[in-house]
């Protein structure tokens, strides 16, 4: 898998350097250490979120509107239980769901409330982009 870690790096970088605040996205930016789906190899990708509670966050898999699903989104299905760097609450031990069924629309119209950005990348695909919750595990 190709983890565009020539133009992730510089970002995650700037996160550590700077308690979370990125130039471009503020501080709206969660790092996912995740494990690869077929390989195990841990991986680390700044994405965009959006923290709904004290314990929860919301991304979305918008690979920028590309026709398939980023690699990341494949390697959080399969491993769920991560970690995640935040600006406010450091690093965090949480668990992954994929937002489906009746509660999509509403956890999409969230996103996108905040990210209208997102609604120009669902434009350029005809897939549905998944919206994963991000849940504090105890």
């Amino acid at each position: 898998m190709a983890d565009n870690a020539g133009y992730n790096q510089p970002i995650i970088d700037e996160f550590r350097a700077n308690g979370g605040t990125v130039t471009h996205f503020g501080r709206g930016l969660v790092l996912l250490h995740h494990l690869g789906a077929k390989s195990g190899t841990e991986r680390v990708t700044p994405v965009a979120s959006w923290k709904t509670a004290p314990d929860a966050w919301l991304i979305a898999a918008s690979k920028a509107g590309a026709p398939e699903n980023p690699a990341w989104y494949h390697n959080l299905l399969a491993h769920p239980d991560i970690t995640i760097e935040t600006p406010d609450d450091g690093e965090v031990a949480i668990h992954v769901t994929e937002v489906t069924g009746a509660d999509y629309e509403s956890a999409w119209q969230e996103f996108t409330g905040h990210y209208p950005g997102f609604l120009d990348y669902q434009k350029k695909t005809d897939r549905t982009i998944p919206v994963l919750r991000l849940t504090r595990r105890s």
